[in-house]
């Protein structure tokens, strides 16, 4: 199993990534275990959302459409709130 997941970041911006096995990937935000991600100097992080995908390839095309969307589209996926993504999607923001 893959997952997509945003965190939610100190100053209140969104990461989004990828991985196969997301506590320990979620430890290492925690620790700026990789001290140039863009999270590093933004602890603490929030865990808002994680899906599931059954291969790295699907997971690392949503994340790469996710890091593409708008922060209210990510706002809305986050609310899991489909409605609000289709709005989103067909007025473009």
């Amino acid at each position: 199993m893959f997952y997509v997941y945003i965190l939610k970041c100190n100053d209140g911006s969104f990461y989004t990534g990828h991985t196969e096995v997301l506590d320990r990937r979620l430890a290492q935000h925690d620790q700026a275990y990789f001290n140039n991600c863009y999270t590093a100097k933004r602890l603490p992080v929030v865990l808002v959302y994680q899906g599931e995908f059954d291969t790295r390839e699907r997971a690392l095309i949503v994340e790469r459409q996710v890091k593409g969307w708008s922060r209210k589209k990510k706002q809305a996926l986050i609310n899991d709130d489909w409605n609000e993504i289709a709005r989103l999607s067909k007025s473009k923001q």
